[in-house]
C-alpha cells in the first residue's frame, strides 16, 4: 500500500471533481502503473518499431493521445532500460500522461519555428518535441539543475536531436532576456508530485499545504516569465504532474489576472478521443488517476493575444561568443571528408563553427539568440583536429548517419558486445577495411576498426554499458 497523508486525503476531498468518486482513485492509487513508451520518429518508424518489437514478444496498445506512444506488455525479465533499441534510441520509456503536454502544443497540424522547453530534463517531452518538429528550426532546452543537465545532453544524442541548445539558467530569466521571442512554450513546471504515487509509494507520505502554497508561488513566477517570453499569437503550454488546483488551474488564473484578456485560454476537450472526461470548465486537462489508469496530471493550453508590457528593463547584451563561422572553402573540405569517409551530408538547417581546433554544427535558427543569452550547449560537436587529420565524434555518427551498404549491420549478439565496449571476433579472416560504422536494426551504434580478424571497439568509454542486453 503506498503512504498517503490523510491531510492530502482531506484536501482533495474538497478538489475532487463531483463525478468521480474518492475511493477509485485511492484504489487507482495503489494499482501499478502500466508500462509505456514513446517511439522515436527521428530514427524508426511506427509501423517498423511495431514489426520489431512485435517480435520480441511484445504487444503495443495505442495511448489515444500520442500516435507514437504505446502501453506495452513485455515477456517476463525483459530488461527494457539497458536493451539495444533504447541504448540505441528508438524509444524513450515515457509514462503516457507525460505524452499529453507536447501532443497539446502540436495540436492542429501546428509548426513553430523556434520553441523554448523551460524545464527540461531528463529530456521525455524535449525529445518528444525534436520529433514533432523533425530536427527543424530551434529547440532551446533549458534545465535549472546543473547535476541534470549531461543528462539532457546524452538523451538528446541519444535520441537522435540537432535542432537543440542547451541552457542552465533559472526559467525565471527568459521573460527579461528574451522578451517576446518564442513561437511556442513548454513549461512543465517543477511541482508537488502528488500524480506520481503510483511509481513512488513515498511521494504522498508527507504531504504539507503549506509546501503547496511554496511551490505554487514559484509556479506563478515561472508562467509569468514564460508568458513575456511568448510571441504575439504564440502558443504556451502549462502542465505539472500533480492534483491541487492550487498548482494548476489557480496558476493559470493568476497569470490572466495578471495579463487580463492578452491570455486566452484554449479548450483541450477535443485534443483526443475522451478527452472531456478530464475538462475542466475552463478548458484545461486535469488528470485523475483513474479517468484514464495513468499518472495524475495537469495541462493548460494558452494563446497570447497581444503584446505585454515587460516587467523589466531590457538587459545588456553580450556580444561575447566563441565560435565563428568557416571560410566558404574551409566549409567545402569538412562537408567534403564527412561525405567521403562516412556517407554523412549536413542537414541543410545546420551551419559549420569553429573554435580551438574543434568544428561543431550549430542550427542555423540560433543566430538570432546570439549575445541575448548564455549557452551550455549548441547542436552537435562534430570533429576535432588532430594534427593533420580530422577525427570525427561519436554523436555526430550517432545522430545523423543514415544507413548505407558499406556499413557493417550487427547481429543482436555482435550489438551487445559493442555496447559492453568489446571487440567483436569476425567468423572468417578477410582483408582489414579500417575505420567503418556500425549499425544494428540499420541504426548506427557508433564507430568500430576492422581489423580482417576483429572489429575493434572505439565506443567512448563513458558510453559502455556493462549491463546492456539483447531481448
Amino acid at each position: 500500500m503506498n503512504k498517503i497523508s490523510e491531510n492530502f486525503i482531506e484536501h482533495i476531498r474538497q478538489q475532487l471533481p463531483c463525478h468521480l468518486s474518492l475511493d477509485e482513485f485511492l484504489a487507482f492509487n495503489n494499482k501499478p502503473l502500466r508500462l509505456s513508451v514513446r517511439v522515436n520518429t527521428l530514427k524508426i518508424t511506427v509501423s517498423a518499431f511495431h514489426d520489431l518489437m512485435s517480435s520480441k514478444g511484445w504487444r503495443l496498445t495505442s495511448i489515444p493521445w500520442c500516435k507514437e506512444g504505446f502501453w506495452i506488455t513485455i515477456p517476463p525479465h525483459q530488461d527494457i532500460g539497458n536493451s539495444i533499441e533504447h541504448l540505441q534510441g528508438l524509444f524513450y520509456i515515457q509514462e503516457a500522461s507525460s505524452m499529453l503536454p507536447p501532443t497539446a502544443l502540436f495540436d492542429s497540424d501546428s509548426n513553430f519555428d523556434n520553441v523554448l522547453d523551460m524545464a527540461a530534463a531528463p529530456g521525455s517531452k524535449t525529445t518528444q518535441i525534436a520529433a514533432l518538429m523533425n530536427n527543424q528550426g530551434l529547440l532551446i532546452a533549458n534545465e535549472y539543475s546543473s547535476s541534470r543537465v549531461k543528462m539532457l545532453h546524452a538523451n538528446l544524442v541519444r535520441m537522435g536531436v540537432y535542432n537543440a541548445a542547451i541552457t542552465h539558467f533559472d526559467a525565471e530569466v527568459f521573460g527579461q532576456y528574451l522578451f517576446e521571442a518564442f513561437d511556442a512554450i513548454l513549461l512543465d513546471a517543477p511541482c508537488g508530485g502528488e500524480g506520481t504515487v503510483r511509481k513512488d509509494s513515498n511521494a504522498l507520505k508527507d504531504w504539507r499545504l503549506e509546501e503547496v502554497h511554496s511551490i505554487a508561488t514559484k509556479q506563478k513566477q515561472l508562467i509569468v516569465s514564460a508568458f513575456e517570453a511568448l510571441k504575439v499569437n504564440g502558443t504556451l503550454i502549462y502542465s505539472t504532474c500533480t492534483l491541487s488546483q492550487e498548482e494548476n488551474q489557480q496558476v493559470c488564473l493568476f497569470l490572466k489576472e495578471t495579463f487580463g484578456d492578452a491570455v486566452e485560454f484554449i479548450s483541450l476537450a477535443d485534443l483526443f478521443n475522451g478527452a472531456n472526461k478530464a475538462t475542466t470548465s475552463e478548458g484545461f486537462l486535469h488528470i485523475w488517476p483513474q479517468i484514464f489508469d495513468s499518472e495524475g496530471f495537469f495541462v493548460a493550453k494558452i494563446r497570447k493575444t497581444k503584446s505585454v508590457t515587460r516587467s523589466q528593463p531590457e538587459p545588456k547584451i553580450n556580444k561575447n561568443f566563441p565560435f565563428k563561422e568557416l571560410s566558404i572553402k574551409q566549409e567545402k573540405e569538412i562537408t567534403d571528408w564527412l561525405l567521403e569517409n562516412y556517407s554523412i551530408s549536413i542537414p541543410a538547417s545546420l551551419y559549420l563553427v569553429t573554435r580551438d581546433n574543434q568544428f561543431w554544427l550549430f542550427p542555423k535558427a540560433i543566430k538570432s539568440y546570439i549575445g541575448k543569452i548564455r549557452f551550455q550547449r549548441i547542436g552537435l560537436k562534430l570533429a576535432e583536429q588532430k594534427g593533420k587529420h580530422l577525427k570525427i565524434t561519436h554523436e555526430v555518427i550517432s545522430v545523423l548517419y543514415r544507413y548505407q551498404s558499406d556499413a557493417i549491420n550487427a547481429n543482436e549478439q555482435q550489438a551487445e558486445e559493442y555496447l559492453k565496449g568489446r571487440d567483436i571476433q569476425l567468423e572468417q579472416v578477410t582483408k582489414p577495411q579500417g575505420e567503418k560504422i556500425i549499425c544494428s536494426n540499420k541504426v548506427a551504434l557508433g564507430l568500430i576498426k576492422h581489423l580482417g580478424t576483429k572489429l575493434k571497439n572505439n565506443l567512448p568509454r563513458d558510453l559502455v554499458r556493462d549491463n546492456a542486453v539483447k531481448l
